[in-house]
């Protein structure tokens, strides 16, 4: 069986070292020189075609920021794609494994268990062992726990189980609950009095939903995204509690970034690989990633 990750990885550090062509032997030399291994930033990003993005010609579209990383790094002219959807993109990425080896490797509620074995062979253990220190920050999208989450607790096992040092993610979409940040398998700010609950089959007794509380929605409502409302916004799956811990969808972009700028402050000095699985926004990144440059 192929592993796409290694293929992938070859491509990250060779990117960012040369795009001349080497020998196979001086190719080895490179990966194994320890002064020669460069910082892997990670940007995966949801339903972008390559037609989105003005450097690839798009005319629609003016996409100056991503631009610029182009004009100043690699334009590759031949990409290929695991999976055309989240999740098994995601778990093809991580793991090296092509999603149809994996029944369950489909579009996942939050409540879905971790979809990646603990014993699994993934990307960022590879890099642990080359000596990298490891982080994703932003949407994961992969399961967390073994089923019948407890929120209210330590969420294990999750992506620091897998292979990451550093976690800070939201567990599915920025539209299906739980609407909470998830640190290292912790909700960020959960008020132990005020406990989260989560079901994607019925509502709690007494809460809101899109379809019996319209006038509470900022936004209309359709098929599937008409359950539990958090910030005016309609959502997949029923969620109560948790109401200090939850998100502000406005700021989640810059606290995204704020949180990758930050780990890669703190970690510019040793060799780092930082996963940015982006939601939305994308285009406010890359002001963060050129400071980031400057910094690491």
């Amino acid at each position: 069986m192929k592993n796409a990750f290694r293929v992938l990885l070859l491509i990250l550090l060779f990117s960012l070292n040369s795009c001349k062509s080497e020998k196979k032997e001086e190719i080895k030399t490179v990966i194994n020189d320890n002064e020669t291994k460069p910082n892997i930033v990670v940007i995966y990003l949801d339903d972008l075609g390559y037609g989105d993005l003005s450097c690839y010609g798009a005319t629609e579209l003016q996409t100056p920021n991503i631009d610029a990383l182009a004009n100043e790094g690699l334009l590759f002219t031949d990409a290929y794609a695991s999976s055309a959807t989240c999740t098994p993109s995601r778990y093809a990425l991580l793991t090296g494994m092509y999603p149809w080896r994996n029944k369950d490797a489909k579009i996942l509620p939050g409540t879905a268990p971790l979809l990646i074995k603990t014993d699994q062979q993934t990307m960022p253990k590879i890099l642990k062992g080359k000596g990298y220190q490891t982080a994703i920050v932003g949407k994961w999208h992969l399961g967390l726990g073994t089923g019948m989450v407890d929120w209210n607790t330590r969420v294990s096992p999750g992506p620091n189980e897998v292979g990451f040092d550093e976690s800070y993610i939201l567990a599915a979409t920025q539209d299906r609950v739980p609407t909470v940040y998830i640190e290292n398998g912790n909700v960020v700010g959960l008020d132990p009095n005020d406990p989260i609950s989560v079901d994607y089959k019925n509502n709690f007794e007494g809460e809101p939903t899109a379809i019996s509380n319209p006038e509470m929605l900022t936004m209309k409502w359709h098929h599937g995204h008409n359950n539990s409302i958090v910030n005016g916004i309609p959502r997949i799956g029923f969620m109560k509690g948790g109401e200090v811990a939850k998100w502000k969808d406005t700021d989640m972009a810059d606290n995204f970034l704020k949180r990758a700028q930050n780990y890669v402050k703190t970690h510019k000095e040793n060799r780092f690989s930082c996963i940015m699985p982006c939601n939305n926004h994308m285009f406010r990144v890359h002001h963060t990633l050129v400071l980031l440059g400057n910094q690491a």
